[in-house]
């Protein structure tokens, strides 16, 4: 009776634990491009009008008369789709909205989420630097709130020594 219950016990456990991460935010298109930025940049044609969804940190904010250009340094995604700041950028990118755009909506260093198709690219510079953007006309973005970046992530720490932790 008790090796039946030690099975049931470690599935209710990791249940428990996946139920803590939030599901994502979009669905991924089956012409998904698997591309990160960077690699977009070297080679646009390749994935012309194909489906993304990227993320990371607002640059800038760039409002024309029919649109605006969020300037994106890309992060990797989790399985949430929210940035993971912590890892090593992928490059930038241009996400491209229709219509304007509140700045104050996207604040320099936001964090943010964004689905849509590629559009080409476009030479740019970064400081005195040469750089090739990947354009991303947009149909959905989300910009990540402090409470969302940290719901779902375990709280539970394992180590050996002394810590506090205070929220």
């Amino acid at each position: 009776m008790r090796r039946l219950h030690r099975p049931l016990l470690a599935s209710i456990a990791l249940l428990s634990l996946a139920a803590c991460a939030p599901a994502p935010i979009y669905q991924p298109a089956p012409d998904a491009v698997a591309a990160v930025p960077f690699e977009v940049a070297r080679s646009p044609e390749r994935f012309a009008n194909g489906s993304v969804i990227w993320g990371g940190r607002v640059v800038g904010v760039d409002n024309l008369a029919d649109r605006s250009e969020v300037e994106i340094l890309a992060y990797p995604l989790d399985s949430s789709q929210r940035p993971k700041v912590g890892d090593s950028g992928n490059g930038r990118f241009i996400a491209v909205m229709h219509g304007f755009v509140e700045p104050m909506a996207y604040p320099d260093g936001a964090l943010v989420t964004v689905a849509g198709r590629l559009n080409g690219s476009r030479a740019g510079k970064i400081g005195e630097a040469d750089y090739v953007f990947p354009l991303v006309n947009v149909s959905q973005a989300h910009v990540w709130t402090a409470e969302e970046m940290q719901s779902g992530r375990n709280n539970v720490h394992f180590g050996v020594g002394v810590g506090v932790g205070i929220r």
